[in-house]
């Protein structure tokens, strides 16, 4: 038996307590008040927090490997372990997508050597249909990284009815939108906020009419979050993410020099959409922190491609949003913890016990431990993500990881 003891914060509450689990199970057996003097003491600087987990990220591999010099599943733990989180969830959009049950069992067998859980998507395209087993789908509704997406609205919708029921995630960029604005001069006015906005009213459509448990990525915009809220409160199933970056930069930032750095889909948008996201969240709107993590080669971003590395930087982030934007650690623990769980709970093997994201008996024993006391600057040579660079260099987080555990064990990044 094995047990860890300081300030826990679950969705709930916090609390000073101790945690008993057991190594070989990798389950939680008991949680209680106070603090145990045989338990590995955490320093009141310090907060234990159910164990993260990004439910969208670009691992990159695939059966073909042609993608694997930007990440792998192995180097994408790293980053992900050295980020304080111990499971993440894997886009579908590789050279060969998973989507049909070969493809996803093949790609399935890959993940198998990651030194943490890794759920996938399967991928919605052009004539796909459902999988015999249950698994979460993502939808990319119009042209981004990868092949797998519609070009108008009516042949997703012919998809789409096929997948009634189902756990369907939609990045939402209306097609029509982005080949019409293709010829503007920049990457955030090639794809407007209209392009989500408008891509947002008809996911929610489709959401509502086929009954899917939909999600909405990397959200960005304040008008389509109320688009959102609004159908939350007349009991449509739908939730969202939204990423460090669109909670921390906006235009106003992007120079010459940094542009092709911040590109991605969707792009940085303005200071008004920035402060409603984070609003989104201090409101309850928002549901999950998700980086988007896509890595590319350096030579790749200097040419322009979309997408951006942070994983490395998922658990650092957390302590500038509880320091610098000021939400409350229960929303943190629910938001970076109890949803992710929640989200790839039906997809989970049974070793997991109860699941992810929650600190009580039955549960898996992960933590994602904080230092909220001793600021880092994040330099290049820390990153372990194969890209080998990150929005975030340079910069001064204020506060830092103590420790990560999984499944009962203290893990470090390799």
């Amino acid at each position: 038996m094995e047990r860890i003891a300081g300030k826990i914060v679950t969705h709930e509450r916090e609390f000073l307590g101790t945690i008993g689990f057991d190594p070989n199970s990798g389950l939680i057996t008991y949680v209680k008040e106070g603090l145990d003097p045989d338990a590995r003491q955490f320093s009141d600087d310090c907060v234990i927090f159910p164990g993260f987990g990004d439910i969208h990220i670009h691992a990159r591999e695939d059966v073909t490997g042609k993608h694997t010099y930007k990440e792998d599943f192995e180097s994408a733990s790293a980053a992900a372990i050295n980020g304080g989180v111990i499971h993440v969830a894997d886009m579908p959009n590789n050279p060969v997508p998973p989507i049909d049950d070969e493809t996803y069992t093949t790609k399935q067998a890959l993940t198998k050597k990651a030194p943490i859980h890794i759920t996938l998507y399967a991928g919605i395209g052009p004539h796909t249909k459902p999988l015999t087993k249950k698994v979460p789908y993502k939808v990319f509704m119009g042209p981004s990284i990868g092949e797998l997406f519609f070009h108008d609205n009516p042949s997703l919708e012919e998809v789409i009815q096929h997948y009634q029921g189902q756990d369907v995630s939609f990045h939402c960029e209306d097609p029509e939108i982005l080949i019409a604005n293709k010829d503007q001069p920049t990457h955030e006015t090639r794809r407007p906020k209209e392009a989500e906005t408008v891509a947002t009213d008809f996911a929610l459509y489709l959401i509502e009419k086929y009954n899917l448990r939909g999600k909405l990525c990397h959200y960005s915009t304040k008008d389509g979050l109320s688009k959102i809220i609004a159908a939350k409160q007349r009991g449509v199933k739908v939730t969202c993410e939204v990423t460090p970056t669109h909670l921390m930069f906006d235009t106003d930032m992007l120079t010459e020099t940094n542009h092709k750095w911040f590109q991605m889909n969707p792009p940085l948008r303005g200071r008004e959409d920035r402060e409603a996201m984070v609003k989104g969240i201090l409101d309850g709107h928002i549901d999950y922190l998700a980086t988007d993590h896509a890595p590319h080669s350096i030579e790749e971003k200097q040419k322009g491609t979309s997408g951006i590395s942070q994983l490395d930087t998922y658990g650092l982030f957390v302590t500038y949003m509880i320091l610098k934007l000021n939400i409350p650690m229960t929303l943190i623990a629910k938001i970076c913890s109890k949803n992710p769980g929640e989200f790839v709970a039906p997809y989970l093997p049974k070793q997991f016990g109860k699941g992810f994201g929650i600190i009580n008996e039955g549960y898996a024993a992960n933590f994602s431990i904080l230092n909220l006391k001793k600021p880092v600057e994040f330099k290049k040579s820390m990153i372990k993500s194969k890209s080998g660079w990150s929005p975030f260099e340079g910069f001064q987080f204020p506060g830092s990881i103590e420790a990560v555990y999984y499944l009962g064990k203290e893990i470090h990044a390799k």
